[in-house]
């Protein structure tokens, strides 16, 4: 019988994705395993592959469009094998998201502007139409209008018997979030706080500026950060070190590894190392709040943050606590041409514990991150530059200065412990040698 290829999960977060590019067209012959099409999640733009083999029918999503999590993707047929008479009906009997209610009709002088939930909701090419429905309808808010939140904010709330309507949102334009709905009692009353206006300042654009649509990445990004910002009580370190050790020991190592065709190590790879030997030394730093309870971990899970086209992806290094500094080199340079050339995989995102983000090749001398949620620390890194010290003989010379900073969850990382942490660094950075014994 046809087969039905639906919308995998690709990330621990997924709701639905974006289909950038298809590397297949109808009429080809496909199997089990082979990349078909590239899907853009909320976290960066990955290889879908085939789970079942056969010849393409029908491409059920056009390049650039929608479909949510097990929405159908493509309708294969086995060779000689007859197409389903109602294509629709077939779609949208064999796929797990269930199928659109249809809207009345309003005339062009009825109709409102979309907003940016609503063109988030836009599946384009999707036959049937696919989008998500609920057990119960959420609740109006007090003024009568639904509570606006996102589709996985909905769900968590129908699930755990949350009124939308009494919770304040933190998200774009006082959406409702996912961490909204998390940090709201189970009890069905939610905050008693007044609700936030869903208004937000918008832009007067001219008719030669350009309006970009929001990625699922931008968006999720914009979702996150906000969150981040709004929810966790951030406080910031920043912490001066002498680079010029650290220099002269990378210059040292590079210059014996390259004669005999070894790996060339970036100032980034022994900053990774210092975080990641920080961590196991002051593993307060190494945790996340969960609620009633704060949750220590057992590695050091790294998460790099690495620049791509649609925005930043900050792939992970497992166990970082048990890689050699060639091993964490090797590792970063993998993930950052796997991240470029999009080849990561859904794991390779999930787990991380600190997040390391590094705008010193950017000539950023100091900056102050935001938590990667629900981490308690990121640790930003400035450029190496020239600037005049005073020496142990009182004498002002020429030395190389970096910044180290820290962004911390106040609920789980107090002041003191913070500055261990950077104190810890700064003793690996200005005395390199201790990162290899």
């Amino acid at each position: 019988m046809p087969k039905l290829i639906k919308m995998p999960q690709l990330s621990d977060t997924m709701i639905e994705g974006t289909l950038a590019k298809w590397h297949i067209k109808e009429g080809d012959h496909v199997e089990i395993g082979q990349v078909i099409a590239d899907v853009e999640t909320d976290k960066a733009t990955m290889e879908m592959q085939a789970f079942e083999s056969g010849i393409v029918h029908k491409l059920l999503v056009a390049a650039g469009g929608k479909a949510l999590l097990g929405g159908g993707m493509v309708v294969l047929l086995d060779k000689g094998e007859a197409p389903p008479a109602d294509l629709a009906a077939f779609v949208a009997a064999n796929s797990d998201a269930a199928p659109k209610k249809a809207e009345p009709a309003t005339s062009k002088s009825s109709a409102t502007p979309q907003t940016s939930e609503q063109k988030r909701g836009n599946y384009a090419g999707l036959l049937p139409p696919l989008a998500p429905t609920h057990s119960r309808r959420s609740p109006a808010a007090a003024n009568g209008v639904r509570a606006k939140a996102s589709p996985l904010a909905r769900k968590i709330a129908t699930e755990r018997g949350i009124d939308l309507s009494r919770l304040q949102g933190t998200g774009p334009g006082g959406r409702i979030v996912r961490a909204d709905v998390e940090t709201a009692p189970a009890s069905g009353a939610g905050s008693t706080l007044p609700a936030r206006s869903s208004q937000t300042i918008r832009p007067v654009a001219g008719p030669d500026d350009q309006r970009i649509p929001l990625t699922g990445m931008r968006n999720i990004i914009a979702e996150r950060l906000l969150a981040s910002k709004t929810q966790i009580p951030h406080f910031y370190l920043q912490m001066e070190v002498d680079a010029a050790p650290l220099m002269s020991f990378r210059a040292h190592i590079n210059e014996q590894s390259e004669k005999n065709s070894g790996n060339k190590y970036t100032v980034n790879d022994f900053i990774l190392k210092a975080v990641v030997r920080a961590a196991d030394a002051v593993p307060a730093i190494n945790a996340s709040f969960d609620g009633d309870a704060v949750v220590q971990f057992k590695h050091v899970n790294l998460n790099v943050a690495i620049a791509v086209p649609e925005g930043l992806v900050t792939p992970v290094i497992k166990a970082a606590e048990t890689k050699t500094l060639l091993e964490i080199s090797a590792a970063v340079k993998d993930l950052a041409t796997r991240a470029k050339n999009k080849k990561l995989s859904p794991d390779e995102f999930a787990g991380g514990t600190i997040t390391v983000s590094n705008l010193g090749a950017y000539g950023i001398d100091q900056f102050a991150a935001i938590i990667n949620p629900p981490q308690a620390a990121i640790i930003s890194i400035g450029s190496i530059r020239k600037a005049p010290v005073v020496d142990d003989k009182g004498q002002i010379v020429v030395g190389q200065r970096m910044w180290l900073g820290l962004s911390g969850d106040h609920r789980v990382v107090d002041g003191a412990v913070a500055a261990t942490f950077l104190a810890e660094m700064r003793k690996l950075i200005e005395n390199p040698a201790l990162m290899l014994v």
